[in-house]
Order: C-alpha cells, then sequence, then structure tokens
C-alpha cells in the first residue's frame, strides 16, 4: 500500500495550504480585539491552575504563622511557573496548528502569516510570540517605562501594512481569513 489518494484532515500533520491571490489584512480593531480575547483565556486558565495549586498549600497556614506563611509562598509561586509556562505555551501550540491562529484569533477572523508563505510551526511561533514579543518587547518596555510595548501595539495605526514592531522583527503579517 503506497499511502492514501486523498490529503490527510488538518492537523494530521501533511502539508498544510499556503496562501494564493490577494490577502487582506487585518485591521487594528481586530487585532485588539484578537488579544483581549487570548489575554481573558490565558488569565481564566491563570486563576484556575492558581486556585488547583496554591489551595493545598494554603492549609499549612492553619498549622502556625511561619509554616502558614512559608506554604502560601512556594504554592504562590509554583502556580505563577505554571501560569508562565501555560502563557508562554498557548499562542505557539495554537498558532503552530492551525497555521497562524490562536482562539482570539479565530473569534476575530484573522490568522498570522509570514511574507514568504512557508506555515507557521511550533518552532516560528516560538521565536514570535516568546523571544520577540513576550522577551524582547518585555525587556524593552521594562527598560523605557511601558513606552516600547505602546508603539508596537500603535504601531499598526500608521503603518501602510498594519504591522506592528514585532512584525518586522519576525517577517510577519495578519490578515483576515
Amino acid at each position: 500500500m503506497t499511502g492514501y489518494s486523498s490529503p490527510p484532515p488538518p492537523g494530521a500533520g501533511g502539508p498544510r495550504p499556503t496562501l494564493s491571490g490577494p490577502q487582506v489584512l487585518a485591521g487594528w480593531w481586530a487585532r485588539v480585539g484578537a488579544q483581549l480575547i487570548d489575554g481573558a483565556i490565558v488569565g481564566l486558565g491563570g486563576a484556575i491552575l492558581l486556585i488547583a495549586i496554591s489551595a493545598p498549600f494554603s492549609i499549612g497556614f492553619f498549622a502556625s504563622d511561619t509554616v502558614g506563611v512559608l506554604s502560601i509562598m512556594l504554592g504562590l509561586l509554583i502556580a505563577t511557573v505554571c501560569v508562565a509556562v501555560v502563557a508562554l505555551l498557548y499562542a505557539p501550540a495554537m498558532m503552530a496548528r492551525t497555521n497562524g491562529q490562536t482562539l482570539g484569533r479565530k473569534v476575530t477572523g484573522i490568522r498570522v502569516v509570514r511574507a514568504n508563505g512557508t506555515p507557521i510551526d511550533f518552532g516560528f511561533a516560538m521565536v514570535r510570540e516568546v523571544l520577540v514579543k513576550s522577551l524582547l518587547f518585555g525587556v524593552l518596555s521594562s527598560i523605557t517605562f511601558g513606552l516600547a510595548g505602546i508603539v508596537d501595539v500603535l504601531w499598526p495605526l500608521w503603518d501602510e501594512e498594519n504591522r506592528a514592531l514585532h512584525d518586522f522583527v519576525v517577517d510577519t503579517r495578519s490578515i483576515r481569513v
């Protein structure tokens, strides 16, 4: 048997379709809406993890003052690490599985595409979402008292291709689906 006669279903590891024809760029409000939805998803997941992980540690609070404070601090530290891992893996995992979309981007009808037309895989999504958006612009925002983050978010308002600064670094576009 040589294989299937039809292409594999989406997400089955087969080739992904590339864009052909004109692309309609996503507007600023669609991008903002997607970020708000994705932020709410990560925040809700973080709150659930915070409760689930730190609740058992809070029982130590009733043992004594010292044990209680230490157990709560340890529980919050573990919860923070878990929330950070979820937040850093959510967008890359979703974008790799759906070729450039997160749940927020699906709701707003947009997706991220590479300028060269190649599909977005997990490694590229990690570079874009974690290294560039979170770390690079996070550090720059810390140094500039938030100015770099604000400029990054507002940049698509005056760019002719509606690109944010992080899109320039990794050469991506946000388009309407």
